[in-house]
């Protein structure tokens, strides 16, 4: 165990104790929310993403041990266990090495070899590998001719002989891992395509990049071209540096390459050449090819999964747009766009379905249906889906804003996953009465006043931020964007008397179950007044209270530290802390106090005052910082939604102006501008800053507001290139 935790200290660059510490909290059932934020004495100070990294390579680590214990046991159980294989063993840092450890331990289907031995030429393979028989070996072979077993002759012999000879080369672990290690090095991958069929794959027609050096993105691009059929793809390996490797590890005589071989000594040499070739062309090449690309697949996936995930917690912790009642507006042109109106709390007020777009175009009756809506329920924003047809509801709705008395926005809103929500159980619980259609124009306007609280209701992959997630592993990126969702939930925290259950379970500590039973206890007993309260909700016990409770907020409850993220644990030291500099909790929720407290708060001795209240630094720091900021949302320090009341049409743009954008994508080669025209405009990677950027995302978060310069118009695939080099 403390090679595994020593491993992990090394990856991350951090100490032994923070991993050990760390991998205890985790067995004890803490989870990483938790950790990251009630345990950052035991810790460290790691952060949720570094904390996911170690829960990640701590299960595989543990299951590469797992394995290597079963592969030991198969081969001691075999009978052929040495100190050289468990020696080997121990030094294998992946699951690919284990395996081809194994390798020529595994029970094999019948093969060309398998059939060779059951013919009895194993010993006449030994000699032939050997190279020290002075005797001509085909006068040797005739001892093995049996046409009881099928040997015929002896050529049948030597070729029976060489087959065997083929897959001992083929198992053997050190030949795999160096070919492989130089295939990484000089390897190229190459794609070809029909260059008379139109695809969005035709960059990869005729394409070649280094193994060493293809970016990820591309990896999967030419993957899911292959896949529907478009290209057909291959490795191009040094096949002459593997040959002249494996030649000279197994061919004795280092002189003989290429002589003409007459003394007995050398009679092994030309037949070994052409073993090696054949164990090489037949056996490794093809089995190396496939465990080169699933392993660049693998690594593309994970990058992939990563950029998806960085991108939905950006989108997740967008700004909610507080107090406002929204009308969500779902753009579509037979069937109608769908209107909902909620209020300032997500309550659905009424819904409608109007007719602006095409085929109708009734636009004056959509204009006098909407602002009778507006002014009945004094909508302050509009939230507008960008779907189909959304471009033409915003110049509908432009022109409608700007043909009213009172002052009102518009949004465009990502509906992503909104069509998942609406067909979904829980949008059928939530709205039994209303059409499934209506739904989406529901989620739109709440994912504009609470973006986390909507969005936590659709499946994370349906969010629609990133690169290629319908061609990953789709286990590994749910399990990956559950952690994302978590962290966010847990980071906002999350007021137990309005949260729906799919909020609250994703807080640290709380199922699906515990999450209904704390809905169902609050609807039988009115709201909760204070967090211990939680412990008679029925299956939260005392281990969930402690996981969970400081990502609980109780707003209008008995204690007002439970607006904070203080932990119970540590009500007593906040509580002394405030008495320290003259104030009392209560004061927490008087604005003029609050002013005071924030003042002396800032002045307090870290050092000393943890000393004094006997309380590790690090967890004074976030009482001080809650209580300085009591209540307040992490995400009021995002940026807000670029809020507009006029279009701007694609053919109004011009090269070399300057447009405020809304980040909408970030992947491996730039980023996805909404600048407020039909289509998401490109800041390719070299354009996203003066200086080499390496990865977009250290540049760039989805829903940063960013000023662009359109670089590049083509008018007619409507398509827009930006640049951040302004």
């Amino acid at each position: 165990m403390s090679r595994i935790v020593q491993i992990i200290a090394n990856e991350l660059g951090v100490k032994f104790s923070q991993v050990d510490n760390t991998v205890r909290l985790i067995d004890e059932g803490n989870t990483i929310p938790f950790i990251a934020r009630y345990r950052k004495e035991v810790t460290g100070g790691l952060s949720d993403e570094q904390l996911r990294d170690l829960g990640d390579r701590l299960s595989y680590l543990r299951n590469l041990e797992a394995r290597k214990e079963e592969v030991k046991k198969s081969i001691e159980e075999q009978g052929k266990l040495t100190e050289e294989i468990v020696s080997a063993l121990e030094n294998a840092k992946i699951l690919a090495e284990v395996e081809d450890i194994y390798r020529p331990y595994k029970q094999k289907k019948r093969t060309r070899a398998t059939i060779a031995k059951e013919k009895g030429l194993e010993p006449l393979a030994d000699l032939i590998f050997k190279q020290e028989e002075l005797q001509d070996i085909n006068e040797i072979a005739k001892q093995f001719v049996d046409s009881e077993k099928g040997v015929e002759t002896v050529e049948d012999a030597i070729n029976g002989a060489k087959d065997i000879i083929a897959e001992n080369i083929s198992d053997n672990a050190k030949y795999r891992k160096e070919i492989k290690r130089l295939c990484y090095r000089d390897g190229v991958i190459i794609s070809k395509g029909d260059t008379d069929v139109k695809s969005s794959y035709e960059m990869y027609y005729d394409f070649t990049e280094k193994v060493s050096s293809i970016p990820s993105h591309r990896i999967l691009a030419i993957n899911r071209g292959e896949k529907e059929g478009f290209l057909k793809v291959k490795i191009e390996k040094p096949e002459d540096q593997i040959l002249f490797y494996m030649q000279g590890d197994i061919i004795k005589d280092k002189n003989a390459f290429s002589k003409n071989y007459t003394s007995t000594q050398n009679q092994f040499i030309v037949m070994l050449e052409d073993t090696i070739l054949d164990s090489y062309k037949r056996l490794i090449e093809p089995s190396i090819e496939r465990e080169i690309r699933s392993d660049l697949t693998e690594k593309a996936e994970e990058q992939a999964i990563k950029v998806f995930g960085q991108n939905a917690k950006q989108l997740l912790l967008g700004a909610p747009l507080k107090n406002l009642t929204v009308m969500g507006f779902d753009p579509a042109y037979r069937t109608g766009c769908k209107i909902a109106v909620i209020d300032e709390t997500g309550k659905l007020l009424t819904t409608t379905t109007v007719y602006p777009t095409e085929p109708q175009n009734d636009v004056e009756g959509a204009k006098r249906e909407l602002i009778k809506l507006i002014n009945k329920y004094e909508v302050n924003m509009i939230a507008i889906g960008n779907g189909t047809a959304s471009r033409e509801s915003e110049t509908f709705v432009s022109n409608m804003i700007s043909e009213l008395d009172r002052e009102i926005y518009y949004a465009i809103v990502s509906e992503a996953g909104a069509s998942v929500y609406s067909a979904s159980k829980l949008a059928t619980e939530e709205y039994p009465d209303i059409n499934v259609s209506l739904r989406g124009a529901i989620s739109i306007a709440r994912r504009l006043q609470d973006p986390l609280a909507e969005l936590v209701k659709i499946e994370p992959k349906a969010i629609g931020v990133g690169q290629y997630q319908h061609d990953v592993n789709q286990k590994r990126l749910t399990e990956s964007l559950t952690g994302v969702v978590e962290d966010a939930v847990n980071k906002v925290g999350v007021d137990v008397n309005t949260a729906t259950p799919s909020l609250l379970s994703y807080v640290s500590g709380i199922n699906k179950t515990i999450a209904n039973n704390i809905v169902k206890y609050r609807d039988e007993n009115g709201k909760l007044k204070e967090r211990n309260e939680l412990l008679k909700v029925p299956k939260l016990g005392k281990v969930a209270f402690e996981q969970c409770a400081g990502f609980i907020r109780i707003f209008d409850g008995n204690n007002p530290l439970e607006i904070t993220a203080v932990h119970p644990e540590s009500y007593s030291v906040a509580e002394k802390l405030l008495q320290k500099i003259g104030y009392d909790k209560s004061d927490l929720v008087d604005k003029d106090k609050l002013k005071e407290i924030k003042v002396k708060l800032s002045g307090v001795n870290i050092k000393d005052t943890s000393k004094e209240l006997e309380v590790g630094e690090l967890t004074l720091k976030d009482i001080i910082e809650e209580l300085s900021k009591p209540g307040r949302d992490p995400r009021d320090d995002m940026p807000k939604p670029i809020l507009r009341s006029d279009v701007l049409k694609f053919e109004d743009l011009k090269e070399g102006m300057i447009l405020t954008g809304t980040v909408r994508n970030v992947i491996d080669f730039g980023a996805f501008v909404d600048i407020g025209v039909k289509h998401d405009g490109l800041v390719h990677i070299s354009e996203l800053s003066d200086k080499f950027v390496k990865n977009p995302s250290d540049v760039v978060s989805v829903g940063d507001i960013v000023k662009v310069k359109v670089i590049k118009i083509d008018m007619e695939r409507q398509k827009v290139g930006l640049s951040m080099k302004i």
